[in-house]
């Protein structure tokens, strides 16, 4: 074999080695920039459950802004994942759920025939279901008929499904730190026929 064979060779199987080299460190990067915008930035949540038909349904998959409170400010009407910590037995156990905030810090909520009320004005919800808002019976229609006049903590924020019926919301366990709210969901993502915003 000559030189410029053995030369053609070692060229060959350098260029491959670069190249290999190239796709690992690309692979790489490309990994490290999903994990950090999964981290700090966006995140896909999977519904499950009913608590929030019909804006979404169980097995939809959501897009999360993680964002979006530490730039901004919490409003009503936002749909958001926050962290829900149970104890089950010893064990601490810890469940992402969605709901729309209801009620902020410092307003007082309060429920009167399935008629949510802030600081003493109804809410306006045109995103509950009408096979819901249409029922004659209240406890159909909204689970909770009444609840007592409460003010929301500084902080805090009370969040209840859209599915009042089947939703385990802060009727149940009462407004939440805003410190356990993930990010606000802002888009439903799958199944592609259901995209849309939030």
């Amino acid at each position: 074999m000559s030189d410029a064979q053995i030369d053609f060779k070692n060229s060959k199987r350098s260029l491959a080695f670069k190249q290999l080299v190239e796709w690992v460190v690309v692979i790489a990067v490309a990994l490290l920039v999903a994990t950090v915008i999964r981290l700090f930035f966006l995140q896909q949540f999977y519904i499950s459950g009913p608590s929030m038909e019909t804006t979404m349904f169980s097995d939809n998959r959501v897009l999360v802004n993680k964002l979006a409170y530490q730039i901004g400010e919490i409003d009503r009407g936002d749909v958001v994942v926050f962290d829900r910590a149970t104890m089950n037995g010893t064990e601490v156990e810890h469940d992402d759920l969605i709901k729309r905030v209801i009620a902020l810090g410092g307003e007082q909520i309060e429920i009167k025939g399935c008629v949510v009320f802030i600081n003493g004005e109804e809410l306006s919800e045109p995103y509950l279901p009408k096979r819901d808002t249409e029922l004659t019976d209240p406890s159909s229609r909204c689970g909770t008929v009444d609840m007592e006049s409460q003010t929301i903590e500084d902080g805090s924020v009370f969040l209840m499904g859209d599915n009042r019926p089947q939703s385990f919301d802060s009727r149940m366990f009462g407004a939440i730190n805003e410190d356990l709210v993930v990010g606000q969901a802002f888009v439903l993502i799958w199944p592609p026929s259901a995209w849309s915003g939030l």
